[in-house]
């Protein structure tokens, strides 16, 4: 496989880090490959610059560090070290446990006292012998253990939690369809070993995954679920250093029915598998399994149930109506106009002289806007809004429960308060709130 599939990427992070090597490179593989290689330290992870093509071997990965924002860099960290669980009898294992299962803590592997150890960092350098942490440097059948400080005990094994994904599921459940959006099995650890924390907690996370919120997407105890169409199920975690993680559940082996979908808009048009492929100004759509003229995440592979065939319009992301990726590189995308469902034979039948542009509901507002019911949801400045319902990044009261006549839906823009003009809480961490981009309504048009 790729060597990149050895390690878990991070954009936009940046770790300090006390051991480190610089190295020039023309790619993230060949950063990884002066990892593998590294002689001057263990390699746990690399970080990599994409304008400077800078490549930085680090001894540390995020779970021993600070970490902080830089635009430029991609950090790499191996799946190794991150796993906090062990594989068949763990002797990869190189998590950060480090006292036995009676609670007593280990030696430290270097040093000869209170135990003169057999096994030393110099006499297995492969083994990860680091600190005191727990090993399996010798393929023990009971698993990882240690040396111990209690002089009348020379050593112990350790708990260490089995990996999920190497349990046969064979219960219903255990296995997800598509995007796993209708996962409701009960693994509830990351990919790399991180028990997931309860939907219903707060804590070490504040979020707005909810029951309450959403009703429909079974958010139980703390098991892995797809509640917002990410490619595959995940949870937030228990670790304060990261925030939520993927978790590795089999795809089924049978694949779903595929239904024929719609050939007009009902609801937001999600089903619509028609062969429309321009877009409502006139542009021509860009397929989804290309990336030019522009550079995008829906790939037909990675959604197998979302119908990004070809270059028609859809919907995989639960937008207001259907939409694609255009041909024009400086248009990135645009709404398609779709015949609605209701009247299906009038729909059908002006398929070919509809208007190019059908407003589907109002976008300006009237006096301060608290009447605006509209869909915009980006501000003046072209930020996205965050949803009503969700804590982060920015923390607020103007909820849907204290302002229930405000219909704070999704992350539309509103104007709960009697501000001047509809507004949202914005997606960037540095920008708490702003004006959305709406024009007041001519007080000629037509109601």
């Amino acid at each position: 496989g790729d060597i990149l599939d050895d390690y878990l990427r991070t954009d936009g992070v940046w770790i300090l880090t006390r051991n480190k090597q610089f190295y020039t490179t023309n790619n993230e593989k060949e950063c990884a490959e002066k990892c593998e290689a590294e002689r001057h330290f263990t390699c746990r992870a690399f970080l990599f610059t994409r304008k400077k093509l800078q490549c930085l071997t680090l001894a540390e990965n995020a779970k021993m560090t600070v970490r902080f924002a830089s635009t430029d860099a991609v950090l790499y960290e191996k799946r190794i070290y991150l796993l906090q669980c062990k594989r068949g009898i763990g002797k990869d294992y190189r998590g950060t446990e480090a006292k036995t299962r009676r609670g007593i803590p280990c030696q430290k592997w270097a040093e000869k006292i209170p135990h003169k150890p057999n096994y030393t960092p110099e006499k297995h350098p492969n083994a990860g012998l680091e600190e005191n942490y727990c090993r399996n440097p010798d393929g023990d059948e009971k698993g990882p253990w240690c040396y111990t400080t209690d002089p009348a005990m020379r050593f112990d094994y350790c708990d260490i939690p089995e990996c999920e994904d190497q349990v046969m599921h064979t219960g219903e459940g255990d296995c997800m369809e598509c995007n796993g959006e209708d996962y409701h099995g009960e693994v509830s650890r990351t990919e790399s070993g991180l028990e997931c924390q309860r939907w219903d907690a707060q804590k070490p996370h504040m979020h707005g995954f909810t029951l309450k919120h959403y009703p429909q997407k079974d958010l139980k105890k703390n098991y892995c679920r797809n509640p917002d169409g990410e490619p595959r199920p995940w949870c937030f975690t228990t670790s304060p250093n990261k925030r939520w993680e993927y978790c590795n559940i089999p795809r089924c082996s049978t694949r779903p029915p595929s239904g024929l979908g719609s050939q007009c808009l009902s609801g937001k048009g999600e089903d619509y598998r028609g062969r429309i492929a321009t877009t409502e100004s006139g542009h021509a759509c860009q397929h989804w399994n290309t990336q030019f003229p522009h550079k995008h995440g829906w790939i037909p592979d990675k959604y197998p149930c979302k119908g990004l065939e070809e270059n028609y319009c859809r919907n995989p992301d639960g937008e207001k109506k259907p939409w694609c990726y255009t041909v024009n590189s400086s248009v990135r995308w645009e709404y398609c106009t779709i015949p609605p469902c209701d009247g299906t034979e009038q729909g059908i039948a002006g398929m070919n002289n509809m208007p190019r542009h059908i407003p589907l509901t109002e976008e300006c507002y009237r006096g301060k806007g608290q009447s605006y019911r509209g869909t915009t949801s980006i501000t003046a400045s072209g930020k996205t809004c965050q949803a009503w319902n969700s804590m982060f990044p920015h923390r607020h009261i103007k909820t849907p429960d204290r302002f229930p006549d405000a219909d704070l839906r999704d992350n539309y823009c509103r104007n709960p308060d009697g501000d001047n003009s509809p507004w949202c809480f914005t997606t960037d961490p540095s920008t708490t709130w702003e004006y959305c981009n709406l024009k007041r309504c001519d007080d000629h048009t037509q109601e």
